[in-house]
């Protein structure tokens, strides 16, 4: 019926989201959803390029980065792949993810993200850790980033700019001046605290 895979995956999204009612959040995850995973590269994927014609604008695409588990985001690979997609793309961000070996767990900062990254984003999913407490380093860090991101962000607008305030605090990093290290010793102090806190609940 389809002449290829990527018209054949467009049209059923297509058909789905308008039968939802194009729903503000509507996530399409591609087969080559990462570059290493196209042929010969993103902006030269005919997979890709037929996605970004096809799909209807309101759907959002999401990509990992370079591999599956991207060590590293940069603004450039994501304004190719802004292009070829002819949108944002929604990073499905496996940092932390442990379900591929799990006798590793990642405690480590949210890091190897550049500053600038929001403008060119419609949003950011952290794939975590298996073990639910393990996670609360990379989604605290993770929260560090974003407040700064806002904070530096050349484009957002008021309304950003009142959220950034509001999230604001004097035990956090500054706006527009991410530290993994701090994010890190900061997530640790909170941590210890729940640590505490929960220790000392009856029962517990």
């Amino acid at each position: 019926v389809f002449p290829s895979l990527a018209q054949a995956q467009a049209s059923v999204a297509n058909e789905v989201y308008q039968e939802l009612g194009q729903p503000s959040v509507f996530l399409f995850c591609p087969t080559e959803y990462c570059s290493s995973l196209c042929s010969p590269s993103p902006s030269q994927s005919c997979y890709l390029l037929t996605l970004g014609q096809e799909l209807l604008p309101g759907i959002g695409v999401i990509w990992t980065g370079p591999k599956v588990v991207s060590q590293e985001l940069s603004a450039t690979l994501l304004e190719e792949v802004e292009g070829v997609l002819q949108r944002h793309p929604i990073i499905w961000d496996n940092l932390y993810a442990n379900d591929y070996d799990c006798r590793r767990v990642f405690l480590g900062p949210y890091t190897g993200r550049a500053p600038g990254l929001m403008p060119r984003l419609h949003g950011l999913l952290l794939n975590p850790n298996c073990e639910l407490q393990a996670n609360f380093i990379p989604i605290h860090t993770l929260g560090s980033w974003f407040r700064s991101e806002l904070g530096s962000c050349a484009h957002a607008d008021h309304t950003g700019m009142e959220t950034a305030a509001a999230l604001g605090d004097s035990r956090h990093p500054q706006e527009g001046s991410y530290s993994p290290q701090e994010a890190l010793e900061l997530a640790l102090h909170d941590w210890v605290a729940e640590i505490n806190q929960q220790a000392s609940e009856p029962g517990r």
